[in-house]
């Protein structure tokens, strides 16, 4: 399926391509999310006429993205939770949590934009996460895991 793109999508293309993704993609999460028109001559038309307007609505939220990047990149943030003896938590510290200890810290962030490529925190210590501003601005915190004395 050919469709333009509104807004620059990882691993897809910049503002303004037009590309063939697969159907179910387009469907799915690309229109429904706004990321994207199917590319018939109608929305080709209403996209140029709306470029100028598109690209500085990206150049804000990407200058929004840079501000809170620098306040944010580097923060440590503390998590405690109940351990064994091992350091092994009873449960597991997800993106909800991480981004419920940055709103307590006064960082306003969703837990969507926390990365975990690795999975669920399953143990006490010290861990790098990202956290995803914009497609183009990531920052990197440091969450600090320890066992609750219970």
């Amino acid at each position: 399926m050919n469709v333009i793109l509104l807004e620059k999508v990882q691993n897809v293309g910049g503002l303004g391509d037009q590309v063939s993704v697969k159907a179910g993609f387009a469907r799915n999460f690309l229109i429904p999310q706004g990321k994207a028109k199917p590319a018939t001559k109608e929305n080709l038309a209403e996209f140029e006429a709306r470029r100028a307007e598109i690209e500085k609505i990206q150049a804000e939220e990407l200058a929004a993205a840079t501000v809170i990047y620098e306040k944010i990149n580097g923060t440590v943030v503390s998590i405690s939770s109940v351990a064994g003896d091992e350091g092994k938590l009873f449960g597991s510290i997800g993106t909800a949590d991480i981004a419920d200890a940055l709103v307590a810290v006064g960082f306003s962030i969703e837990r969507k934009v926390v990365r975990m490529p690795e999975g669920s925190l399953r143990h006490t210590g010290i861990f790098e996460i990202d956290i995803e501003l914009h497609t183009d601005v990531v920052a990197a915190i440091t969450v600090e895991i320890k066992a609750t004395e219970d």
